[in-house]
């Protein structure tokens, strides 16, 4: 009964192995190609930066890809709400002159 334990353990442990080392592996052309394409759709990009950024399974590589270009996105966004601001504020000023 015991062997059969440590025979499911050692098995459990080596299916682990092998999931890491293919989210580990280099990423080929193909697969930046295809990663790339499906960036250029609007939303679709979004939906798929998340999935890939943050789902369990995915490769290490596209994982922190898509949590760089996550982290830009926020960036811009910020910095082009600060700019609409203040080009709001100066316009809004010059009204009022």
């Amino acid at each position: 009964m015991k062997n059969m334990n440590e025979e499911t353990l050692t098995n459990e442990q080596n299916e682990r192995v092998k999931k890491k080392e293919i989210n580990n592996r280099a990423m080929t052309l193909k697969d930046w190609m295809i990663t790339l394409l499906i960036t250029f759709i609007p939303l679709v990009n979004l939906i798929m930066l998340f999935v890939w950024a943050f789902s369990e399974g995915e490769n290490v590589n596209k994982a922190n890809w898509a949590k760089a270009n996550l982290l830009w996105m926020a960036i811009a966004v910020v910095l082009a709400l600060i700019f609409f601001g203040l080009i709001m504020g100066f316009a809004s000023s010059g009204m009022q002159s």
